[in-house]
């Protein structure tokens, strides 16, 4: 009897894949999975925003059946997470990697199985894992000498680094640093921010109650100087008196690098004041959605580097102009930050233009919704 049943299931199969109907569509579905580690800031929701959007395009959504599972800053449950998605029939991987070496056998262990994991923005440094980043070392060494620039050369600066043990916030801060002691610029205070507008509020706060901010002359912060800027303006500072900040590509950030004056709907209140002195810079939460894409590629024959590297965005006062609809169009000609009406989040991260990804822009950072 199980046998008759298992024939007459390989009848129907077979004759729904001749068709073309559901089940053969289902077959010829890349079975994917995104792994996320530390969930808790704007960046991770708006960068899975973008890869589920990604896969919802019409690029896509009918070559993959993705699915997401979160394993919180635990490695070993990230482990744990990749060796179930193996066991469960992974075609691909994508990864954001709490580690770049905790991840590495069980990472070796999948690609012997014939799956591809590739890892966006943080980086795996297991051979067979695929990458796609930004230069971290880069983003930390640009900012800090803008600062160094800034203050001559002299002063003392608090940094507010990311989330302790991935390759970002270590290449990062790493290099920031060395620009600082090779210039003699004094880090008086130092906290961990967690790529979060509200965990960096809340360290400054506590290193603002052994000092306040006529002692300090600059900032470097992955993520924080909106929040800064703020903090400085309810402390009674005025727009011309913020510290220079050296930090992340937050939308509000960039709406207070406008010049003086800037007609920016909702650009007052919490977005005031335009005009801060700042260089921001951001690991394009498009990241993902394009590793995505690339493991779509590499299941399907295509030559893919091991290592992809995306242009850093930059952006200061001199070269951040406002997105008016935020068209895909709009972006392509060199707009980088939003209108307050159009993204309400200050800690929205702006850089999400790529010309490798046009599947993805505004309504799949904001909502996941795929451009087409």
């Amino acid at each position: 009897m199980k046998r008759v049943h298992a024939l007459a299931l390989a009848a129907a199969l077979s004759a729904a894949s001749a068709l073309g109907g559901p089940a053969a569509q289902a077959q010829d579905k890349h079975n994917v999975f995104l792994s996320m580690s530390y969930i808790g800031n704007d960046w991770q929701a708006e960068a899975a925003n973008m890869i589920k959007a990604m896969a919802g395009s019409q690029t896509l959504r009918d070559k993959v059946d993705l699915k997401v599972q979160v394993a919180g800053p635990s490695a070993q449950r990230q482990i744990q997470q990749i060796n179930a998605m193996v066991q469960a029939g992974a075609d691909a991987i994508v990864v954001y990697p709490i580690s770049p070496t905790a991840l590495n056998q069980v990472v070796k262990n999948a690609c012997a199985k014939g799956v591809t994991v590739i890892a966006y923005d943080a980086e795996i440094t297991e051979p067979c894992a695929y990458n796609v980043t930004i230069d971290q070392s880069e983003a930390g060494r640009v900012t800090a000498e803008w600062l160094v620039e800034e203050l001559g050369g002299k002063g003392d600066i608090v940094m507010v680094t990311g989330v302790p043990g991935t390759s970002v916030d270590t290449a990062r801060t790493n290099a920031a640093r060395k620009v600082f002691d090779e210039a003699g610029i004094n880090v008086v205070g130092t906290a961990v921010g967690m790529w979060s507008q509200a965990v960096a509020r809340n360290e400054l706060s506590k290193l603002l109650a052994t000092r306040n901010w006529d002692e300090i002359d600059g900032l470097w912060m992955q993520v924080g100087c909106y929040t800064a800027n703020a903090m400085q303006l309810e402390a009674g500072r005025t727009a011309e008196y913020l510290l220079p900040c050296a930090g992340e590509g937050s939308n509000g950030g960039r709406i207070q690098m406008l010049p003086t004056g800037t007609e920016a709907e909702g650009s007052s209140g919490a977005y005031a004041p335009q005009g801060a002195r700042r260089i921001s810079y951001a690991s394009p939460p498009y990241s993902g959605a394009y590793a995505l894409k690339l493991a779509v590629d590499i299941l399907e024959g295509a030559e893919v580097e091991k290592h992809t590297t995306l242009p850093l965005p930059i952006v200061t006062n001199e070269t951040v102009k406002l997105c008016e609809e935020g068209t895909w169009e709009e972006m392509k000609a060199g707009c980088n930050a939003f209108k307050p009406s159009l993204v309400q989040n200050p800690g929205w991260f702006a850089s999400i233009f790529s010309e490798e990804t046009p599947e993805v822009g505004l309504q799949a950072a904001l909502v996941g919704e795929p451009e087409n």
